[in-house]
């Protein structure tokens, strides 16, 4: 595949300060970059042949958002989770102890790929119920989770015709836990991936209202090296 010509990619597009040319897709009440949305609607035909119901949970995310979500988990306000995806008691650990907890789930404001409009949580609703709390999380797909043969069916979907979409999580790469659930559209990721770097992280969080500011901060190298860098490889498209 060819990877097509993206707008000029500012540090504030980037860093999810500043939102490029997205489109709304009223088909899963999302909003995405323009040119993940036609590949995403061949994905879910592939899936309604397959007899699945892909739908999105979440889709682009800009920097105020990634930043609330972090500082509900650094003040106690949402829950951490540890590796299991179970409750972590936040009260225990110090501040590094914390920060690397967060990193596991949850990215970095201004490191978010959903800043980008090109990444995407999708899940299937063909085998819910209408009372149903969709929780994202790894038991739901494995197993007889709700969504298990949907990922099944994505695993071969992804590694025969993506359509250019890819798991950038999963087990291997870096110390971000798995999210089958996350996609990614890597024609135009990977050039907003290619852009990052610690020094415009680092200037970012230092103009910014973030809890756990002073230890992230001291320890960001090698929060760029494990959380960040690793995610930032070109990865090949079809």
């Amino acid at each position: 595949m060819t990877e097509p010509v993206v707008e000029v990619i500012t540090p504030e597009l980037l860093l999810g300060v500043a939102r490029a040319d997205l489109i709304s897709v009223s088909d899963f009440n999302c909003v995405l970059h323009p040119l993940a949305v036609t590949p995403l609607l061949e994905l879910a035909a592939a899936a309604k042949a397959s007899g699945f119901s892909l739908q999105v949970a979440s889709s682009y995310r800009d920097f105020a958002r990634q930043l609330l979500i972090w500082n509900n988990k650094a003040n106690g306000l949402r829950p951490v989770l540890d590796a299991n995806g179970e409750p972590l008691d936040v009260a225990l650990l110090s501040d590094k102890e914390k920060i690397f907890a967060i990193l596991r789930w949850s990215a970095l404001p201004g490191t978010s790929r959903h800043h980008w409009g090109t990444d995407l949580d999708v899940y299937d609703t063909s085998r819910m119920d209408a009372n149903y709390a969709l929780q994202l999380t790894l038991a739901e797909t494995q197993g007889d989770g709700p969504f298990a043969a949907f990922h099944y069916w994505l695993n071969a979907e992804l590694m025969n015709c993506s359509r250019g979409f890819f798991r950038p999580f999963c087990d291997g790469v870096g110390a971000v836990a798995a999210e089958p659930w996350h996609l990614s559209y890597a024609p135009v990721a990977n050039v907003y991936a290619a852009q990052m770097g610690e020094a415009i992280v680092r200037a970012q969080i230092q103009i910014s209202d973030i809890a756990l500011k002073e230890t992230l901060l001291e320890n960001l190298s090698e929060i760029y090296q494990r959380f960040i860098q690793p995610y930032c490889e070109k990865r090949k498209v079809y």
